[in-house]
């Protein structure tokens, strides 16, 4: 598991409490402001070549970057 994939379903973790919709929301958001565009870049072939590895809210977060 990539270290992206690994950090993404770490936050997607704290956000659980949240309504799904929310939470991805939330997820993308914090991506966004705090990763590094060459991380974000490496989530996003992840997501397309691993969808498994990520949480659900985390793959979700991922189709709203």
């Amino acid at each position: 598991m990539s270290p992206q994939v690994r950090l993404a379903n770490e936050i997607a973790v704290q956000f659980r409490h949240q309504a799904p919709e929310q939470a991805a929301a939330a997820i993308a958001e914090h991506i966004q402001a705090f990763w590094d565009p060459r991380m974000r870049a490496e989530l996003l072939t992840r997501a397309e070549s691993e969808p498994d590895a990520l949480d659900p809210l985390a793959l979700a977060a991922v189709q709203l970057l």
